[in-house]
């Protein structure tokens, strides 16, 4: 019988032979980092977790009923050597857990430039990153390379050991950006840009896809991170850009639309401002630009006037998540060209060039500079002249 049950747990330990253990085995620096802070920090718990297990099963044993030379204290209540190792331990545990997590929470930061492509190998003038402009649809993934005129949908790609620079963002509602192999996850959300920097160590291809659930089509929201030579990866530009394919922003309303399980597709060119107007929520024609109307709300708005600046939606985006804005839904009407319209100031987290010593994110220490000569002098104890 026994032999039975261990043949019936065989079929069990097969399906373990399909696991994808690309977490602890990632192809990138900035992953590789997070799985030695993930291993590290289990390793850390273990140190608390095994010896109380163990301690529960032996003290279960030893302490039985049936166990009569076990001695039996009835009366006995404090021991300060055993609280000692009891409260010492763990708080060691969290002090180290802590400081590491204060390493790792900066030092991973995904707004923050790579300080190295990998062990032993500092980021070098010229290790120029790749700029690559994402955003969630439903139910795909739009990839836009501003630097090359570009654009894929449900496919990325990107030289080996060349920094990648993320800027991301979202149609509708929120996904979730993630490729395993690269680095870690980080949210996409409308009308919102977060970034994500990251590189690639190894040749091969790895899976990508949204660990947000955002609706029906969320199944198929996946696609391929191809990491490649530099010479592969020009053959793989030169590709998208002998496509006939053109994605303008009446194009792009188009692909906004809801689908499911969309097959890679190459856009030979791009609107060059068509990630700026889909972060701002104004691809439509005439729709005023998310920038344009803080700018205006900020010196006061447009008054009574403004009631009646809108335009007819062409299609209502929202409706099929079941959110209509009514039977003519509308949007407010624009002022400003996009031309006039500039790009928020980029506010980079740059890593510091000099690792040693570590601090914080790797701002230099300010200089102590007193307001007035006579204060240098009060802290000294010492009266100012003027009143000596």
């Amino acid at each position: 019988m026994r032999a039975l049950k261990l043949l019936a747990l065989l079929p069990f330990a097969a399906l373990l032979g399909g696991c994808d253990f690309v977490v602890l085995a990632p192809a990138g620096d900035v992953a590789a980092q997070q799985r030695d802070l993930v291993i590290i920090s289990t390793a850390l718990m273990l140190v608390i977790v095994l010896p109380v297990m163990a301690l529960t099963v032996f003290f279960a044993w030893r302490y039985r009923q049936s166990n009569t030379e076990a001695p039996y204290e009835p009366e006995w209540d404090h021991s300060t050597q055993l609280e000692l190792v009891i409260w010492s331990a763990p708080l060691l545990i969290i002090i180290c857990l802590g400081a590491l997590t204060w390493m790792g929470t900066h030092l991973l930061d995904p707004y923050r430039t790579l300080g190295r492509i990998d062990t032993g190998r500092p980021i070098a003038a010229k290790d120029t990153p790749l700029n690559v402009e994402v955003v969630a649809l439903d139910w795909k993934w739009l990839f836009i390379y501003p630097d090359y005129g570009v654009a894929t949908v449900n496919e990325l790609a990107a030289p080996v050991d060349r920094p990648i620079r993320f800027r991301i963002t979202a149609s509708s509602v929120m996904n979730s950006f993630y490729i395993p192999a690269l680095a870690g996850q980080i949210y996409a959300m409308p009308g919102m840009e977060t970034k994500l920097h990251a590189v690639s160590n190894q040749e091969g291809t790895f899976r990508g896809f949204s660990a947000n659930y955002s609706g029906a089509g969320f199944s198929g929201m996946h696609f391929e991170f191809k990491s490649l030579s530099a010479s592969n990866f020009d053959k793989w530009i030169a590709s998208a850009k002998a496509s006939s394919n053109m994605l303008g922003r009446t194009d792009y309303l188009q692909l906004e639309r809801p689908s499911e399980n969309v097959p890679v597709r190459l856009y030979g060119s791009v609107d060059r401002d068509l990630y700026k107007a889909i972060l701002n929520l104004c691809v439509e024609p005439g729709k005023m630009c998310m920038s344009e109307m803080t700018a205006i709300d900020a010196k006061g708005g447009l008054g009574r006037e403004g009631l009646n600046n809108t335009l007819p939606l062409t299609y209502d985006k929202y409706a099929r998540r079941g959110a209509p804005l009514g039977n003519e839904p509308t949007f407010v009407a624009g002022i400003c060209s996009m031309d006039e319209i500039k790009d928020a100031p980029a506010r980079e987290v740059f890593a510091p060039l000099d690792m040693t010593p570590l601090r914080g994110v790797g701002l230099k220490r300010p200089p102590f500079s007193p307001v007035h000569p006579s204060s240098t002098s009060l802290l000294l104890g010492q009266r100012p002249k003027s009143e000596s």
